[in-house]
């Protein structure tokens, strides 16, 4: 990658800590801002907000940009920080990355004029978050789940990036893996990684963990009709999430939401996978 004078990292969880640290370690100047609950961030200078815009060629915002529309998603940070125009126009002539931005590019129109880079979109950042998900996804089963996963009747709804590398993962561990999928190309694919393929419809049996990682609701109260209090569900998928949750109160099986894993099970690797990503955007 071709030298970059700084980099400016604002707000973020544990991820972006990791991400600012890491790229100081590659020998850039980085500052970092809106961490000044947690400490010291190891070869960063922390700074306030117009000295890091001031000295970074390139900005770094988190994943996500925002969770409100409002503030910058900054757990870590002393306080809120606004979104409006003064916070845009900070980074004029500036390169900035963010993650899932259409929410923060909504709050000014300051943006138009910076048009920054979604690092979300980079397909290997894709494939990295899936490969995190799929291990904390298995980890939250080994800790929920009264039984061993090896043995075990496991369905997988969905079989994008997070159910390929779950189906894979889950076989290895000697479970009993059925795939559901809408498409026959996905589910032969299923197949050849060792699993039973299932149409949608053809779900009727008992299982003893469904890991849903459909974003839309799949598993509905026939399917959960055939489920007993033993089963587990983990919902992997973003709101509105897959699972009919009422039915699954009413017949008491526990559903245990578990979104967003890379920032909270491997926020570290999560943030070589995010570097990554940025590198790559920049020498593009």
């Amino acid at each position: 990658m071709p030298m970059i004078n700084s980099f400016g990292v604002v707000g973020g969880d544990a991820r972006m800590r990791y991400l600012a640290s890491s790229i100081a370690a590659d020998g850039y100047p980085v500052c970092a801002y809106g961490f000044e609950n947690t400490g010291p961030i190891r070869g960063v200078a922390e700074t306030s907000l117009s000295e890091l815009a001031a000295k970074s060629s390139v900005v770094l915002l988190p994943l996500p940009a925002t969770r409100d529309g409002q503030t910058l998603f900054a757990p870590f940070a002393a306080e809120p920080i606004r979104l409006d125009d003064d916070f845009a126009a900070l980074f004029r002539n500036r390169t900035v990355y963010g993650g899932m931005l259409q929410r923060l590019t909504a709050t000014s129109a300051v943006w138009k004029e910076i048009e920054p880079e979604d690092y979300y979109r980079r397909e290997e950042l894709a494939i990295g978050n899936a490969i995190a998900t799929a291990e904390g996804a298995i980890a939250a089963a080994v800790y929920e789940y009264s039984g061993t996963l090896n043995g075990a009747k496991c369905l997988v709804t969905g079989f994008g990036r997070i159910g390929k590398i779950l189906t894979r993962l889950l076989h290895a561990m000697g479970a009993h893996v059925f795939v559901a999928a809408r498409k026959k190309g996905d589910l032969m694919f299923a197949r050849a990684l060792g699993a039973e393929p299932l149409p949608y419809r053809e779900i009727t049996r008992r299982f003893d963990v469904i890991f849903n990682t459909v974003p839309a609701r799949v598993i509905g109260a026939p399917v959960l009709a055939q489920q007993d209090g033993e089963t587990l569900i983990l919902e992997l998928a973003s709101a509105p999430g897959g699972v009919d949750r009422e039915s699954a109160e009413r017949l008491h099986i526990r559903v245990v939401e578990a979104p967003s894993l890379p920032g909270r099970v491997a926020p570290k690797t999560a943030a070589e996978y995010i570097k990554e990503a940025v590198y790559n955007m920049l020498e593009e």
